[in-house]
């Protein structure tokens, strides 16, 4: 058994444009992530713990923001890109654990679709993957609406 963990954040801005991503479903919101690809940090920690786990690096190793490919990326593609590279290494997923942390917008209504989204893009039973939503209670700049962050623990056996 492997555990990897994975932590991501991304800065927030004001958006009118629907294209708010989190653990691969769009979610109406009235900001957006800055960042190279669609800024889903559920997915974008997901992928760090997975490969973590299975020592193969890291997000910015295998998709670099400095590539032009990745420009706009959907992170659901990406992580499904990932699990190739974990199944040669011989490892499977066991469960999933993902924490995201941020102010607004409110994540309960959304939280099954999360986990069904999850699964159905790494091809295991949603009942192996957790997805928490927590605040930081108006503190630092997730607190104050200024960014959104997620954390990531993986097992793989």
């Amino acid at each position: 058994m492997r555990i990897g963990t994975g932590y991501d954040i991304h800065k927030l801005i004001p958006s009118t444009e629907s294209d708010f991503k989190l653990a691969g479903i769009s979610i109406p919101f009235s900001k957006r992530c800055v960042a190279h690809s669609d800024g889903d940090v559920a997915i974008h920690a997901l992928i760090d713990a997975l490969l973590g786990a299975a020592a193969l690096g890291d997000i910015g190793t295998h998709f670099p923001d400095t590539d032009p490919t990745y420009k706009n990326a959907d992170s659901a593609e990406l992580l499904a890109y990932c699990l190739p590279l974990l199944e040669s290494n011989g490892n499977e997923i066991e469960n999933v654990d993902i924490t995201i942390i941020t102010e607004q917008p409110k994540l309960a209504p959304y939280i099954s679709a999360m986990r069904d989204r999850l699964a159905e893009i790494l091809k295991i039973d949603r009942g192996r993957i957790s997805v928490k939503a927590k605040t930081n209670e108006g503190l630092d700049a997730v607190g104050r609406g200024e960014a959104i962050a997620a954390q990531a623990v993986v097992l793989v056996v």
